[in-house]
């Protein structure tokens, strides 16, 4: 790996071995970084989709489960240090991108823990790639974007997101949608319980994540609901419904209510474990710990054979 990535990889890393993976998306080369700690049977963890998405937010986890697993931490495509191209952002290329990565990365089944969006991606990997995965944890995992959720038709979103993909307006919008006051306030809103956490360095660190070359691109997708793959609950619980792999769902009980909604409704099918924990939607970033807790019992059981 070149010096340059190492170098620009260090202010997001989890302080593991960071690597890159190249990959070819509609005749265009997109290098994703992701990074390997501890060693054992693989854990793919995948951070939410956000504004300020990266894979250091699940570096605490990280490094709790490296204890007992070796952990691949990857920061999506279109995020954190991986490559920014202003492309189409949608979800075929996120669900194109974690089946070839899966399957390039790893020779034996693995465990993922997907936070938030990463959801619904996951469970698709599941249903289309049955032999990679061997188990599945989905911390407060969501399906809808921001703007759909607050109840703003999809025509209209999408058009916020070509406003915000021009080449003068949408970066003034996106600088506006990324002020540090305005990070803080969305953090308090439904982001961090515990708001003494919020410290000027905090929300900067998080800041500087946004002002990347070409970063609007897919924060613009996932705020409008483009990068939603599915549209509706029943095609979301579809896709948890009778799953050859063991799936565990972790839900904060400060979320919003009706990301809380969707949540209740993953967690009253059959055949799946779920717990309730302090936290909200940045649970997994902001307690780590409970998290960890919770879940190695279930990823430490042994899949029993049919």
């Amino acid at each position: 790996m070149s010096t340059d990535l190492l170098s620009a990889a260090s202010a997001f890393s989890i302080g593991g071995e960071v690597k890159e993976f190249l990959w070819n998306w509609e005749n265009q080369q997109l290098r994703v970084v992701y990074e390997s700690l501890g060693q054992g049977k693989p854990l793919l963890l995948l951070p939410a989709f956000s504004t300020v998405s990266t894979r250091e937010e699940v570096s605490g986890l990280a490094k709790l489960l490296a204890a007992h697993f070796q952990v691949i931490a990857v920061d999506w495509p279109g995020f954190g240090e991986s490559s920014r191209l202003p492309l189409n952002y949608a979800p075929g290329l996120y669900q194109n991108f974690l089946e070839q990565f899966v399957t390039s990365v790893f020779n034996t089944p693995i465990v993922i823990v997907a936070a938030g969006h990463s959801a619904a991606y996951t469970l698709q990997l599941a249903r289309n790639k049955p032999g990679a995965i061997s188990r599945i944890v989905l911390v407060a995992p969501t399906w809808r974007g921001p703007l759909p959720t607050m109840g703003i038709p999809r025509a209209i979103a999408g058009l916020f997101r070509e406003i915000v993909r021009s080449p003068v307006l949408g970066q003034i919008l996106y600088k506006l949608n990324t002020l540090p006051s305005f990070l803080r306030f969305m953090y308090r809103r439904h982001v961090y319980v515990d708001c003494t956490k919020l410290t000027p360095e905090f929300i900067e660190h998080k800041w500087h994540n946004t002002q990347q070359p070409q970063a609007r691109y897919a924060p613009a997708a996932f705020v409008t609901g483009t990068l939603d793959a599915v549209r509706k609950q029943a095609d979301f619980l579809f896709l948890a419904e009778n799953l050859s792999v063991p799936l565990m769902v972790v839900i904060g009980e400060s979320t919003p209510s009706k990301s809380r909604a969707e949540m209740d409704a993953l967690a009253a099918l059959p055949q799946l474990q779920t717990v309730i924990l302090p936290g909200s939607l940045g649970m997994h970033e902001e307690y780590p710990e409970a998290v960890a807790k919770a879940i190695l019992p279930f990823l430490q059981t042994p899949v029993s054979s049919k």
